[in-house]
């Protein structure tokens, strides 16, 4: 198992420039492979989007070979301020090449177990039956969650796939709205990397919680901290006010 690479910058704007130049690598390593493949980039809300939307603009990559999917999202119209989809649609597309083609979007219309189904197959079209799953941008809640994995959650528990499901529903999300699907844990661990961004001293007490060296009684209460890559890499991105409690 390896240890999380933990990078801290001295402010936001800093943050946003290794965030996004991190993608950008991983971009063009993903690209290389061969002339057809892509790039595959797990999304997610938050302050993640805010960070997306400062730095991509100024990146160099073949935008046409992107594919952008979301790591969790909740199930409400596009057009509602709780849509991840809705964020990005209006944030990242006006700002870089990437077209709207490009994101394979939850149909929100559908019940949560059709829609998570719906999106699973989504996204074994895209990433293919092995799941190539290049990056994953993730966020932690106040409460240790990412995605839409919540501590003690029946869903932690869910096997990895072929047993288990890729894309999961949650009805009873404790954050509204509660109605969300999200990738199921055992899937964020079989990502080539997954990368956390955190900034500001709000921040401090939970990302010591999650990079500390005392476990949680019970790992479920922090899901965040299960975010262990099998066969990949693990980033945090901190500003010195998210990283203030950290022994580094």
């Amino acid at each position: 198992q390896r240890m999380a690479n933990i990078i801290v910058k001295s402010d936001e704007k800093e943050v946003v420039s290794a965030l996004c130049s991190l993608v950008e690598g991983k971009a063009r390593a993903a690209l290389s492979e061969n002339p057809t493949c892509t790039f595959n980039l797990g999304l997610s809300g938050g302050s993640l989007a805010k960070f997306l939307c400062a730095g991509l603009p100024k990146i160099e990559t073949d935008w046409t070979r992107w594919r952008l999917f979301f790591c969790d999202e909740r199930l409400v119209p596009d057009d509602n301020p709780d849509s991840t989809w809705g964020v990005y649609r209006s944030g990242l597309l006006e700002v870089t090449p990437l077209t709207a083609e490009q994101f394979l979007t939850v149909d929100t219309t559908l019940s949560p177990a059709e829609a998570a189904a719906d999106y699973q197959s989504k996204l074994i079209s895209v990433a293919g039956p092995q799941l190539k799953l290049d990056l994953l941008l993730l966020g932690a809640g106040p409460d240790g969650h990412t995605c839409s994995l919540f501590p003690n959650h029946p869903l932690l528990a869910e096997p990895a796939h072929p047993e288990g499901r890729i894309v999961a529903e949650i009805t009873d999300s404790p954050k509204p709205p509660p109605e969300r699907v999200t990738l199921t844990l055992p899937v964020v661990n079989s990502a080539l990397c997954c990368v956390f961004a955190a900034v500001g001293a709000s921040k401090a007490g939970m990302v010591a919680q999650l990079l500390g060296e005392k476990e949680p009684d019970n790992p479920e209460d922090l899901p965040a901290r299960m975010v262990k890559p099998k066969n990949g890499e693990l980033y945090w991105i901190l500003d010195t006010g998210a990283a203030n409690d950290l022994t580094l």
